[in-house]
């Protein structure tokens, strides 16, 4: 069993380097124009729908389903309330990480619940991976973008999302040994993580992905959405 979960969230967490490394070649030999414009909103867009898809399909219904009103709120909550200071501070230090920051609270979370879920029912735990993976790739695009934005140099983040990668390993492994037999314990994570992804798509993700008289970019989320849909009905 061990074997199968290193290397179903090693799938899951490469696509954040591949995501990385596809932004790359998309920045540096396609050539600037609108269409390049449009196509990076809209797979921001996109990135971002797929994440608000984890939150609503995947985070938010296992804390609802573990916990009783007021836990679930106060995690939820103070979630939103770090983030929100932290994105603060990022905001002063002129950083470009919300979307890093999401897809890491979404990645994580998932990734823990990847390792416990192992024990229970491997072939739900199977396409559960297949399903972060998915999620991992416009999110790492969409991070690549604004970490570059924001200063930092190819080669640096390229390591980053490459270290990033062996994350999800690391959280599956702490879920399937420390939290198979702790579903309250995972299910705050979950809410806790979904608070924070909340404001950061409200504060920051949705509105740099809008263009204006550009509706590929709302059409891009709805279908991040559905891939939501499709991922969690599959499972």
């Amino acid at each position: 069993m061990l074997t199968s979960i290193i290397l179903f969230s090693g799938f899951a967490g490469i696509t954040v380097f591949v995501g990385g490394l596809l932004a790359n070649y998309f920045n540096h030999h396609i050539k600037e124009s609108p269409i390049k414009y449009e196509i990076t909103h809209t797979l921001m867009s996109f990135g971002a729908g797929i994440i608000l898809s984890a939150l609503a399909l995947v985070l938010i219904p296992k804390g609802m389903e573990e916990l009783s009103l007021a836990p679930m709120a106060f995690s939820f909550l103070i979630g939103a309330i770090l983030f929100m200071r932290l994105d603060q501070f990022l905001a002063k230090k002129e950083g470009k990480t919300a979307t890093l920051l999401a897809m890491m609270m979404d990645f994580i979370p998932e990734s823990i619940a990847l390792g416990a879920v192992f024990a229970i029912d491997s072939s739900a735990a199977t396409l559960l991976a297949i399903f972060i993976g998915l999620q991992n790739l416009p999110e790492a695009f969409n991070s690549y973008r604004d970490l570059v934005l924001s200063g930092l140099s190819t080669k640096k983040t390229l390591f980053i999302f490459l270290a990033l990668s062996f994350f999800g390993i690391i959280a599956a492994l702490i879920g399937h040994f420390l939290l198979t037999d702790s579903p309250k314990l995972t299910a705050h994570l979950m809410t806790f993580a979904s608070g924070g992804i909340l404001y950061l798509l409200v504060q920051d993700i949705i509105p740099e992905s809008k263009l204006e008289k550009n509706y590929l970019t709302s059409l891009g989320a709805t279908l991040g959405f559905l891939v939501g849909i499709i991922g969690e009905k599959i499972v």
